[in-house]
């Protein structure tokens, strides 16, 4: 018996080592931090704090994180824990990883753009302005990711809320993955979409990005709002990767955080 249970062992291990290694990718839109209106008004990143560690995601994708706002820090710095002293991106970050950061919109008391978080070493940081018109500032956020020996780029996306906008954003990605992103390179591009309708998956598979799905799983995976989510506003698209798992975190803690649910999946690489 124990000369048995040794060999399920070792095959056991054997067959983990050999099992092809996964990328855990989330993304989330955090809301700048803060919910509620008037004085119902909340501080919530805090406790997004503790959300995003708990994702236990490799790479993190976030949307509508501040840097500064001045007149919500003056308003915050007097609750229990206080407004964060870093930026929302540095302070949401677990210990050791790296963070990317850049700003989409400026506004009267500050301004909030995209971020990745990594738990592996990042390349140079580029920002690409996306805004569809003046009313409307939008941005991608473009990091390459050094994972399992190879580079894998990572695009941070938060989509305009106009379906015509989308579609010309949609081009203005192609252009700038055309011209910043090798050919033959990994990609990964999540975010915010904004599609309500389910309309940017056949422009996007056409530009060779196909939505992450798990196999035999749901099409479609609800994320906002995050009380009673309905819509499929938060995706992952991904070029060379396959998607074999995917989650919605759900629960009143969850439902509390932002106005969105966090998207989460596990990726292999495709197999050549």
């Amino acid at each position: 018996m124990k000369g048995n249970a040794f060999s399920n062992s070792v095959q056991h291990d054997s067959a983990a080592a050999s099992a092809p290694p996964r990328l855990r990718v989330a993304t989330y839109n955090i809301h700048k931090g803060v919910r509620g209106m008037g004085p119902q008004k909340r501080l919530e990143i805090h406790n997004l704090g503790l959300g995003v560690a708990a994702l236990d995601a490799d790479l993190v994708f976030l949307q509508e994180v501040r840097r500064f706002h001045h007149q919500e820090a003056k308003q915050f710095q007097r609750t229990w824990f206080g407004w964060p002293d870093q930026g929302q991106a540095e302070f949401l970050a677990p210990d050791g990883y790296e963070v990317a950061y850049r700003t989409n919109a400026v506004t009267k008391h500050g301004e909030h753009g995209n971020a990745l978080l990594s738990r592996f070493p990042l390349g140079d940081i580029g920002h690409h302005d996306v805004s569809d018109h003046r009313f409307e500032q939008r941005g991608l956020l473009h990091v390459p990711v050094q994972w399992q020996g190879q580079e894998i780029h990572t695009v941070v996306a938060h989509l305009g809320l106009m379906h015509s906008g989308r579609v010309r954003q949609v081009q203005r990605l192609a252009e700038f993955i055309e011209h910043h992103v090798p050919a033959d390179a990994v990609l990964l591009v999540a975010g915010d979409f904004n599609d309500w309708g389910e309309r940017l998956d056949a422009p996007m598979r056409e530009r060779g990005l196909q939505r992450a799905v798990a196999p035999h799983g749901r099409s479609r995976y609800a994320t906002f709002p995050s009380r009673l989510p309905f819509f499929s506003l938060d995706r992952i698209y991904t070029r060379g990767l396959c998607c074999v798992n995917m989650q919605v975190p759900k629960g009143p803690v969850w439902a509390r955080m932002s106005d969105h649910l966090p998207l989460l999946a596990e990726l292999e690489l495709e197999r050549v």
